[in-house]
């Protein structure tokens, strides 16, 4: 089995993201195929940098073509104002995927750093150290922490997935989620 996950750390100054392979199931191997951040520091009003999100994710998407899509859940922040701003990067990076069809999960950031540093407080040095050594990325393919960010995402997904942790709403979708888990009589 080999997929193609898209993970997404969204921002509205930076916004990373990172697309692996995963092949073989239950914690099969991992590569890195193309990550990197999209950068709007420069654009000072907020819907073009929206809108470059959007399209830089969408040509993310036409040439990787991912076969599910990960982003960070929200978290509560002092600043209602950044939290709002972050909201909106979120909308468009779930709105990008959901018009290309992609299947799209959320994680939080401490279920991130637990499953790829096994530490749910882990910092993002310890992250990036730990995504490097999963994905055999050299320091010569350095990137701002956004990207390993979205590659850890994406890296979470896999496991999850990998696992049959896929949520299911009813048993009838967890037995459709996860067929090597079900005992035949």
């Amino acid at each position: 089995m080999t997929m193609i996950i898209l993970g997404v750390d969204p921002g509205t100054l930076v916004t990373g993201y990172g697309v692996i392979e995963m092949t073989g199931k239950s914690h099969g191997s991992f590569r890195a195929i193309e990550f990197g951040t999209i950068e709007s520091k420069k654009i000072s009003s907020m819907p073009k940098r929206l809108e470059t999100i959007f399209t830089r994710l969408q040509a993310v998407i036409k040439r990787e073509k991912p076969d599910e899509f990960a982003i960070e859940t929200s978290f509560y922040d002092k600043n209602a104002q950044s939290a709002m701003k972050l909201g909106q990067a979120r909308g468009v990076a779930l709105v990008t995927a959901q018009l290309a069809g992609l299947e799209i999960a959320e994680y939080a950031p401490r279920v991130i750093k637990k499953a790829v540093t096994g530490n749910g407080n882990a910092d993002k040095s310890q992250v990036e150290f730990m995504v490097r050594r999963l994905l055999n990325i050299s320091e010569h393919q350095k990137q701002l922490p956004d990207a390993y960010d979205a590659l850890a995402i994406a890296i979470t997904h896999a496991l999850r997935r990998g696992t049959g942790s896929k949520s299911s709403k009813t048993w009838k979708d967890f037995i459709e989620n996860n067929p090597d888990r079900i005992k035949k009589k």
